[in-house]
């Protein structure tokens, strides 16, 4: 079967997602991230609707993507606005993207009593917003909204949304099912039937509102889809959207559908918890193929017999997609994520190294305290090399203070004090901030920086904080993860504590460390610097 091309629109469906909102810098990160997993299309955000998603086209502009596509995403020229003065038409331009995505509406019930137009007057706005941007964007994709249920209520004018939209000169028809409603069947039966009328590709939109988002977008590839529109962790509105990371792996391993390398594949768990964590929201450990249950066996007789056949009892191999078996209550899994990550840091480290089972043990330990890595690989990093013996102590604490103060009428002021040692140096430095954590992180910055002079260049991009799940109240612990970037690169750190300020002290330090360690690490060697 031909290739099918991955449409990832997380960064817009996934941030309308309740309890979500991605920064700035999130979004960059991910779409690295998409772009390492290959992902041919990442729609980045609507540019009209606020100023940061205009800000990331401009910011992503400079990025090296080696597979992915970005995409701006926009709707047709408003009723009654020539397409030449459209706002959002004129900003899809300015965004400055290869390719773009409209919708349109497909459903004769919203082209009256929504938009509140004629049915002539919706299909000549489809058409000439088509037409409109393909004079200066390479590739344009028509999202027929509310596709299937228009289908369903009006075929022939359906039908007639999508021939105005290829009069225009759209590159790919996506037929969407808006509302989530649709089931496989009437999935299948009606894009077999579009199939039959054009000849310009056709993709998928499912939301998951029936709980059939994924089987929705597998039913429509069988039947001639070529571009699948999904989301990580099929975050979305209401109840989301197709799951990229179910989608990818029944494409590529139960359809032999070629999508993406075995390599990339291997990177579909990792992808899935980097933007679980970015989201800030708990990774669902159940979740089909990525979950970290979905390959955990706890029942004796299945123990039993995965431990002589794992086909027994697991439908796909595990570390195909980068996820590792596991036997509860045990220790039997793990080694295999350690090694990957060491050859990622360019560690060298034998499987039957002990130092592998300490690492993996280590790690148990600070994920049973709160820890979580992904979206935090300098820490991991840091440990890592820590146990390997191969990490060079850069600074100190001696200690620190931090001073509070409100006043009745005035602003809250925060002070820090510290005292660091440097080789044989100690500083005592002191610097205010805009909070406790900031004022800290600017007294650090400030004893290090006559030691370090690259730390000028350093700077914290992203700040979050995640209270643990815990019946300690005020007490419980938290999780902080923090984003940190110089001119060349982007890291993220993270510190777990009941304080906040020792779970941000945590994270700030292995921040600062990294840049450190990789700005002193030679490039053709991993070698000692002086042992931790």
């Amino acid at each position: 079967m031909d290739t099918v091309y991955l449409y990832d629109a997380t960064l817009r469906e996934g941030n309308q997602a309740e309890d979500i909102a991605f920064s700035l810098e999130d979004k960059l990160r991910i779409t690295a991230k998409l772009d390492e997993l290959g992902v041919h299309f990442v729609e980045g955000g609507w540019p009209t609707s606020n100023p940061k998603d205009f800000q990331y086209f401009k910011e992503i502009a400079a990025y090296d993507l080696k597979h992915t596509t970005v995409v701006a995403f926009g709707s047709t020229a408003k009723p009654g606005v020539p397409v030449e003065q459209d706002r959002n038409l004129q900003d899809l331009v300015q965004a400055g993207t290869k390719a773009v995505t409209i919708f349109g509406k497909s459903w004769d019930l919203h082209v009256t009593d929504v938009l509140g137009i004629s049915l002539e007057e919706n299909l000549a706005l489809i058409e000439s917003s088509v037409g409109y941007l393909k004079k200066y964007v390479e590739k344009v994709f028509f999202d027929a909204e509310h596709f299937l249920d228009g289908y369903k209520a009006n075929p022939a004018y359906a039908v007639q949304v999508l021939q105005h939209a290829v009069a225009g000169g759209a590159d790919w028809l996506v037929l969407c099912d808006t509302n989530g409603g649709s089931l496989p069947s009437e999935v299948s039966a009606i894009v077999t039937a579009v199939k039959q009328e054009f000849s310009v590709p056709l993709g998928i939109h499912a939301h998951n509102d029936s709980e059939v988002a994924v089987a929705n977008t597998l039913a429509a590839v069988e039947c001639g889809c070529t571009q699948v529109q999904c989301t990580v962790n099929g975050y979305g509105e209401r109840c989301g959207n197709a799951n990229l990371c179910s989608v990818i792996p029944n494409l590529k391993l139960k359809e032999a559908i070629p999508c993406i390398t075995d390599d990339q594949l291997r990177k579909v768990s990792e992808v899935s918890r980097f933007v679980s964590e970015l989201a800030n929201m708990i990774q669902n450990k159940h979740q089909p193929f990525v979950g970290s249950s979905a390959f955990a066996h706890k029942a004796g007789v299945h123990v039993s017999a995965v431990k002589k056949s794992p086909v027994s009892y697991e439908h796909i191999p595990p570390e195909s997609i980068g996820n590792t078996q596991r036997i509860l209550l045990s220790d039997q899994a793990g080694k295999a994520n350690i090694l990957q990550k060491a050859r990622e840091f360019k560690l060298d480290i034998a499987s039957h190294d002990p130092l592998v089972q300490e690492i993996l043990t280590d790690l148990k330990e600070r994920e049973r305290e709160g820890f979580q890595f992904e979206g935090a690989e300098a820490s991991f990093e840091l440990r890592m090399r820590r146990a390997l013996g191969v990490r060079k102590r850069f600074f100190d604490l001696v200690g620190f203070r931090v001073i509070i103060e409100k006043k009745e009428e005035g602003e809250t002021l925060s002070e820090a004090t510290i005292m660091v040692k440097v080789g044989g140096n100690i500083e005592h430095t002191a610097a205010m901030g805009n909070g406790p954590v900031n004022a800290l992180d600017n007294a650090l910055r400030k004893a290090l920086e006559k030691f370090f002079p690259a730390l000028r260049k350093v700077a914290l991009i992203d700040y979050k904080v995640r209270v643990l799940a815990s019946g300690e109240g005020t007490g419980t612990r938290v999780r902080v993860l923090i984003e940190t970037g110089d001119s060349v690169d982007t890291w993220g750190t993270v510190g777990v504590s009941e304080n906040i300020i020792e779970a941000s002290w945590q994270a700030m330090t292995d921040s600062i460390t990294y840049k450190l360690l990789k700005d002193n690490l030679p490039n053709d060697t991993e070698k000692n610097e002086g042992v931790q």
